[in-house]
């Protein structure tokens, strides 16, 4: 009796869940943007949004909430109810990066739902023109010989680009000296003016200086090679293992119904593969990803283990 009645009770619940993502979405649907307009979150953001809008057939409002390096907006988007109303412009920064380098008022893995990554950030590793080195191995062999000497920029200590320097050195086996600015400009500004000799930094950041041969790129940061300079070859070529990326994707508030989720991960997953979007993306120094919520949240558990494991070995602790 008792299994009947278990057994019902999931029949039912079944046919409501399936009831509702049939009904899903009948009003206006919210997207937090942890960053101000104009930023890479909030461009890749609203191009996939603007491309659900004829298919959920409701309007996606962009609601941006900078602050705090993207946490304001993160826990805000946290505390709203799961019902696949409120959505989340997830990145790298405070999902992956922050909690591992200072107290966060959520946690990414317990707060949070997956629904699809949308882009990966490359990263590449560049160097001033004056700088004796033509590709990673010269480089590596130009630092070993010199410990010490040459000086490398970040973004800010904790930062991605910072984190992405220090699995390189570690890797390379490399000693050389950190300088933290506020912000990847003034970072990349006094790498093209020779104050320091390296920095790993994203696409846009960097690709004026490069085409104007005031920096020379050496190699990408991801895995593969990146659409948006496919004329590099990979870090890893020369250090095998090597792998360090931002990344940009829809997440919802923890208890956000699967099957909402499933249907707009395979929604966007579809945008995705449109010529146009991906070459906005790429036009963006993006790469254009597309995956269901359980290998996204793979994908995440994957990038927090390695942020962990670099800030771990970094000995990076913010107040």
């Amino acid at each position: 009796m008792k299994n009947s009645v278990r057994l019902a009770a999931l029949l039912a619940f079944a046919c409501m869940s399936t009831a509702f993502a049939q009904g899903y979405p009948n009003r206006p649907i919210r997207v937090i943007i942890p960053w101000p307009p104009g930023q890479a979150t909030d461009l890749a953001a609203r191009m996939v949004s603007e491309k659900l809008v004829p298919v959920l057939g409701q309007p996606l409002v962009m609601d941006n909430k900078p602050g705090a390096g993207g946490t304001i907006g993160s826990e805000f988007a946290s505390k709203q109810p799961a019902d696949g109303y409120t959505l989340l412009a997830g990145s790298s920064g405070p999902i992956s990066i922050s909690p591992n380098v200072q107290k966060v008022p959520y946690d990414p893995s317990k707060d949070f739902a997956t629904i699809c990554l949308l882009a990966v950030n490359p990263y590449v590793l560049v160097v001033n023109s004056s700088v004796p080195a033509k590709n990673v191995p010269e480089l590596i062999a130009l630092l070993r010989a010199n410990p010490g000497k040459y000086s490398f920029s970040s973004s800010g200590s904790g930062a991605s680009a910072h984190l992405a320097a220090v699995l390189f050195n570690s890797m390379a086996n490399v000693n050389a000296v950190h300088v933290p600015y506020k912000g990847s400009s003034p970072s990349v500004t006094d790498l093209v003016s020779g104050q320091v000799a390296y920095t790993i930094e994203t696409v846009p950041s960097i690709i004026s200086f490069v085409k104007s041969g005031r920096l020379r790129a050496l190699a990408v940061s991801t895995a593969k090679r990146s659409a948006a300079m496919p004329e590099l070859g990979t870090i890893a070529d020369d250090l095998p293992g090597y792998e360090m990326s931002g990344w940009i994707g829809l997440m919802a508030p923890a208890g956000t119904p699967s099957e909402l989720r499933a249907r707009l991960s395979a929604e966007t997953r579809k945008i995705l593969q449109d010529s146009d979007i991906r070459n906005r993306f790429i036009a963006l120094g993006l790469d254009p990803a597309g995956n269901t919520p359980e290998e996204y949240t793979e994908f995440l558990k994957r990038q927090n283990d390695r942020y962990a494991s670099i800030v771990k070995q970094a000995g990076l602790k913010l107040d």
